[in-house]
């Protein structure tokens, strides 16, 4: 995933920076040898999903890499060094004032604590056990709930949730320190952010917005409608480094968030950010205001042409273009779908030999479809991807079915389910209930529970939940094989991996 050439001159003085190219997909160093990732046994990706932090989010700009370099070089005071930075993204952004966190999460976090306890010593050292007689609330409309607000929630705070437009204006009291909206899902909300912040404000609270994967405008829209903080990844839509983070908004809300950061000794002391990522942070930012972004939107284009022109010749794959619907991963996609029977593969088979493939190639699917994201894409990458998906279409992947043993055991019941972990284990219970081959019932956690669908095939059963907690959703796959009055196999987790699970039917 080295990306180094340089394109210049395009689109009537295309800024190098917007489209920033790199060697070949199977990347070498000078050397001609593995690059640094395959020396350890890492096999590098061409990302047509977009900007995610488990795929590492973007490729930094050359200019970020030559300042983070510079950067490195010498000792400097980190508060006279944020002072700085503060004033000069101001003049970048036309914003009061901002800082560089560690990450858009990091800058969430400290915003809260900012609301919470100022830059007042004594409060700032009770964070976050010991919110007594400080402001402890948070409010945040359930439409804006989502799993980031952990960043929120670490300070200790008790989470205020309205879903109407009443609940929402009774939600503000004495121990409200912030509210907290999330910029994509505004269009879901009972009210308009002008009202919203208006509200807030009336009640002296703070205003603040989570814009992680959006585009960065100037003059910001959000501090225009009177939003006091905003913040931004710092690896995504700025391709600044990946583990940096932007906060603008007011000047004393945004200090305060600085001294509740390391380097001071506060409840941020964990969520540093060097003097590296700073710096290339603020480059990342310099350089928004410099990129040709008509000329980015138009490449990206021809990129999608390129997958449209490759795959036309396949029968029954069809392709189209769309554009975006939403403020994040802002740009036109390709969707990509076909007859499943036709075709004999489903998208996450595709995307598995995608994968498994060399040159590897991420992006997005489900059912008889996939999306090509071309937003953090780097010149060349739509020629090896095409030719890559055309091959794999041409050529599905046939994976065998597992074995299905017929069966009369009964799934009807309650069953007691071992989990174990990489590290413990746990406890759960599933209430099922069996109707041709269809399944249903519920799953009950140590603390948490969720309704279960699946189906069952002779000895097969397959089953999925959803346990909601706070803004986040967890996830359980269970895959297994049926015996009388037990069953056991694997349970997926989502991101936090895959694991074993034993379970014995209690009754029947």
């Amino acid at each position: 995933m080295n990306r180094r050439d340089m394109f210049r001159g395009v689109g009537g003085g295309l800024m190098a920076a917007g489209l920033a190219g790199r060697a070949p997909a199977k990347a070498a160093t000078r050397g001609g040898g593995p690059n640094i990732y395959e020396k350890i046994g890492v096999r590098p990706l061409i990302n047509c999903k977009g900007t995610f932090t488990i795929i590492s989010g973007s490729l930094t700009l050359p200019e970020v890499k030559e300042a983070m370099d510079e950067a490195s070089r010498h000792y400097v005071h980190l508060d006279e060094l944020m002072d700085a930075v503060g004033q000069r993204l101001a003049e970048l952004t036309k914003a009061e004032w901002g800082i560089i966190t560690a990450g858009c999460a990091a800058a969430a976090t400290h915003a809260t604590a900012a609301c919470i306890a100022g830059n007042n010593p004594e409060k700032m050292q009770r964070l976050p056990t010991d919110l007594a007689g400080l402001k402890d609330e948070v409010v945040m409309p359930r439409q804006s709930r989502n799993v980031y607000d952990h960043a929120i929630r670490m300070l200790g705070v008790k989470m205020i949730t309205p879903e109407t437009r009443e609940q929402f204006l009774t939600s503000f009291g004495p121990k409200t320190a912030m509210l907290a909206i999330l910029g994509e899902a505004l269009d879901h909300h009972p009210m308009q952010l002008e009202e919203m912040v208006q509200v807030a404000h009336q009640h002296g609270v703070p205003v603040f917005v989570d814009a992680a994967a959006e585009r960065l405008t100037i003059p910001n829209v959000y501090l225009g409608k009177g939003v006091d903080m905003v913040a931004y990844s710092g690896g995504k839509c700025l391709r600044g480094p990946q583990c940096a983070g932007l906060l603008l908004g007011k000047k004393d809300l945004l200090q305060a968030a600085w001294s509740n950061s390391a380097p001071h000794h506060a409840f941020g002391r964990s969520l540093k950010v060097g003097k590296e990522e700073i710096m290339g942070m603020l480059a990342a930012v310099d350089m928004w205001t410099k990129r040709d972004h008509d000329a980015e939107w138009k490449q990206w284009e021809r990129w999608l042409a390129t997958f449209q022109e490759k795959l036309a010749s396949l029968p029954g794959v069809t392709t189209q273009v769309h554009q975006p619907r939403g403020p994040s991963n802002y740009a036109p996609t390709l969707r990509i779908s076909w007859d499943p029977e036709k075709l004999g593969a489903n998208a996450t088979e595709v995307q598995d030999a995608l994968l498994a493939g060399n040159p590897r190639v991420i992006l997005s699917g489900y059912g008889n479809a996939l999306s090509i994201m071309p937003y953090m894409m780097m010149p060349g990458d739509d020629k090896i991807a095409s030719e890559r998906l055309y091959e794999v279409l041409k050529n599905p992947p046939r994976h065998e079915k597992p074995a299905v043993t017929p069966s009369n055991a009964a799934l009807t019941g309650q069953w007691d389910v071992q989990i174990d972990f990489i590290r413990g284990e746990a406890n759960h219970s599933l209430w099922l209930e069996e109707k041709n081959g269809k399944v249903v019932g519920q799953h009950r956690g140590e603390f948490l529970s969720g309704d279960v669908r699946g189906t069952r095939e002779g000895n097969r059963v397959s089953l999925r939940s959803v346990h909601r907690y706070q803004g986040t959703a967890l996830t359980y796959h269970f895959e297994g094989t049926l015996g009388e009055n037990t069953m056991s196999g694997t349970v997926d987790l989502g991101e936090y991996g895959k694991t074993r699970f034993e379970a014995k039917q209690h009754w029947v």
